[in-house]
């Protein structure tokens, strides 16, 4: 059975009071900028009609979340399991140090896009956005896979200024030749080849399903990919590497 909570004059403690007591499977109705939704929550299956506010699934522990519309500043922050799929656009600083889990977005993503973001043994965390991104994507990544697909982007650059800052593991794959973009010095960024690109094949298959786009389409486009250098001055400063 699935429990319908009305989100209209809940505070965010009240929301995830009742979600912990709902079952496994449930909708959020009215929600309009309520922060915290589902945060380090896990077996629950949440769908959104409405935009939730910042940190939505912070700290996510392995539940599955659906948000039917945009959402707002810091997506999945920190969060270690599960999957957030949003059907509309994000804010700034989505996947803020995430250690594991999904995150895929339908349109556009704002500034500091996937900073932080770290991996840990089998724990490999995945950000794909459909759209284009801010400035700083990937600023300090220590792990993970981050695709920006440049879907529908009506002219504007996929990514904007000062990409990989401070990068120094994990991969980025952004569509296209990103002949304008300008990366720092202590990354590599060159063309994806077919071998590179099987390795988010799952993942923009798995972003297609989900928004109606032909995976095969999307494939045959050139990709740029994006590794930290081996002399990377700031592979030193970090246990994991």
């Amino acid at each position: 059975m699935i429990k319908t909570i009305n989100a209209q004059g809940l505070g965010f403690s009240e929301i995830n009071a009742r979600l912990r007591k709902a079952g496994r499977s449930c909708v959020i109705e009215g929600c309009c900028g309520e922060r915290f939704i589902a945060a380090g929550m896990s077996n629950k299956h949440i769908t959104i009609n409405g935009v939730p506010g910042n940190a939505l699934g912070a700290y996510l522990n392995g539940a599955d979340i659906t948000v039917n519309a945009n959402a707002q500043d810091a997506v999945g922050d920190t969060m270690n399991d599960g999957r957030i799929v949003v059907h509309g656009n994000i804010g700034d600083a989505a996947g803020y140090a995430m250690r594991g889990g999904s995150i895929y977005v339908k349109g556009n993503a704002g500034y500091r896009a996937g900073i932080h973001m770290k991996a840990y043994k089998d724990k490999v965390p995945v950000l794909v956005i459909g759209g284009v991104t801010g400035s700083f994507l990937g600023e300090y990544q220590a792990g993970g896979v981050i695709v920006v697909l440049g879907l529908e982007a009506n002219g504007r650059r996929i990514v904007g200024n000062f990409p990989c800052t401070g990068m120094h593991c994990g991969k980025m794959f952004l569509r296209g030749e990103c002949k304008d973009v300008l990366f720092p010095p202590q990354v590599t960024a060159r063309f994806a080849t077919d071998e590179d690109k099987k390795e988010i094949k799952e993942y923009v298959n798995t972003y297609c399903k989900l928004f109606g786009y032909d995976v095969k389409e999307i494939m045959d486009s050139p990709f740029t990919v994006i590794t930290p250098d081996s002399n990377n001055p700031f592979k030193q400063m970090y246990v994991a590497n």
